[in-house]
Order: C-alpha cells, then sequence, then structure tokens
C-alpha cells in the first residue's frame, strides 16, 4: 500500500517478487487500446479466435456479437470480459502480435521493468509483474478519465444485434460501497496468480495505491477492508503525536 502523495510506502510484503497478474493485465490492455487513437465509436465483431481454449473460461459474448470498441472496452475493464479483451487486441493494426509488444513497449515506457506479457486477457500465467510496478501502471492508467470510470462503474449493460440485453456488474464489489472512495479498479484471478486486486482510493484524505497478490480465496476484499482499518489507526496515531507535539 503506498501512499500517492508522499511516496511512503504504508505497507509492503514480496512487492517486488515477480508473479503472475490474471486479469489485472487488463489494465495495460486498456492504456494500449487508449494511446492508439482509434475511434472507440468503431464496431468491433467477437470471432472464434476470441474464445478462450486455454483457460475454457466462460462468456457471455457470443461468436459473432458486435460492439463498439467503447463497450468492449467497458466489459473488459469492469467484468474482466476475456473476449472482450482478446477482440480489442486483435482488431489492433498489425494485429494480436503488435498489440502484445505495444503492451511491453509501454511497460518499459512506465519503468516496468519487471513485467511481461504475453497477451491481453492475463489468462496466460506468463503474464507477470510485482506490487511495485502494478502500483506504477495504476498511477498510469489513472490519467485516463475512460479507464477511471470503466474500471469503477458498478454496472453496464449492452444490446446485441438480435436485441438481447446483457447486464454486466463490476467484479470489485466495493466500488458500490459507500464508504469507499475509488478511483480506479481491476480484479483478476486464475490458479496461478491467486484472487488479486488493485485499486487507486482515497482513505482517510489519503490518495492510495493498493495491491493485492495472491490472496486466498475470496479473502483479496478482507484484505482491502484491513488495509483500510489499518490506515485509519495510522491516521490517528498520527494525529495524536502532532497534538503531542503542539502541546
Amino acid at each position: 500500500m503506498l501512499d500517492l502523495d508522499t511516496g511512503e510506502v504504508m505497507v509492503e510484503k514480496a512487492s517486488a517478487d515477480i508473479r503472475p497478474i490474471a486479469s489485472l493485465s487488463k489494465l495495460m490492455m486498456a492504456l494500449v487500446v487508449m494511446d492508439s487513437g482509434l475511434p472507440m465509436d468503431a464496431i468491433l465483431e467477437i470471432s472464434d479466435a476470441d474464445v478462450d481454449r486455454l483457460k475454457h473460461s466462460r462468456s457471455r459474448l457470443p461468436v459473432g456479437s458486435r460492439l463498439s470498441r467503447s463497450d468492449l472496452l467497458h466489459l473488459a475493464l469492469m467484468s474482466s470480459e476475456n473476449r472482450a479483451a482478446h477482440a480489442l487486441g486483435r482488431h489492433h493494426p498489425g494485429g494480436m502480435p503488435a498489440f502484445v509488444r505495444a503492451m511491453n513497449d509501454k511497460a518499459r515506457a512506465l519503468g516496468m521493468y519487471h513485467t511481461r506479457f504475453v497477451e491481453p486477457t492475463g489468462l496466460s500465467s506468463d503474464n507477470v509483474s510485482s506490487a511495485r510496478d502494478l502500483a506504477r501502471l495504476m498511477q498510469a492508467a489513472s490519467t485516463y478519465p475512460l479507464i477511471r470510470h470503466y474500471s469503477t462503474n458498478g454496472q453496464h449493460q449492452v444490446t446485441l444485434a438480435s436485441g438481447r440485453r446483457l447486464a454486466y456488474r463490476n467484479t470489485n464489489r466495493l466500488v458500490d460501497n459507500q464508504d469507499w472512495d475509488i478511483q480506479l479498479s481491476k480484479t483478476g484471478f486464475i490458479n496461478e496468480a491467486g484472487e488479486c486486486l488493485v485499486m487507486l482510493a482515497r482513505i482517510e484524505d489519503r490518495d492510495l495505491a493498493i495491491v493485492l497478490l495472491n490472496a486466498g480465496r475470496r479473502t483479496r476484499t478482507a484484505d482491502a477492508l484491513r488495509l483500510r482499518t489499518l490506515v485509519g489507526r495510522l491516521t490517528s496515531m498520527e494525529a495524536r503525536t502532532h497534538q503531542g507535539d503542539l502541546g
């Protein structure tokens, strides 16, 4: 947990370890999409190439679905929709190889030297990073208003050409919690990565980057809540120390 204003690392454990990051990869995918300058209202089609044959994960977007680049990015960030993320990479100029190159080039440009991507969804355990690198990624992603909005939006609905409507919800249930001021969010999970969660959040008047990797099953939210409580305690201690100094 990093205080973005002071640069102070408030809590740290194995922050330099290089680990699979699952769908946290989609934050870098979003940066490349935004940097490409391609029209967000362009209609893209989900094809058989976007079907996950590595982890056999489910998707509610049938092959043949046609949605705007904006809607696909929204679903990829908010609900971690893998076919949406893969289609965004596939429709990049130069195709998927050029898109993955752009992801790795952006990582280098941000100083993320312990990070490597082989595809845009995070389904591959070869997508790896460290907690420190991911804090850099969040700070970069937070400069894009659309990424902030899509990643923290509670729900979104899309309409397929058939007229069928699909309602999606955010995979981070904390975004709907009024006790939290979350400015950017992304969850992730594959077996190799464990439960993952990154957030930029304002807690006790501090802007914080929170990175949780390899959490136990269903504990990433509990870990975030514990960190929030810790910030409250530290803030109270600092206030009492300040009052004592004034006295």
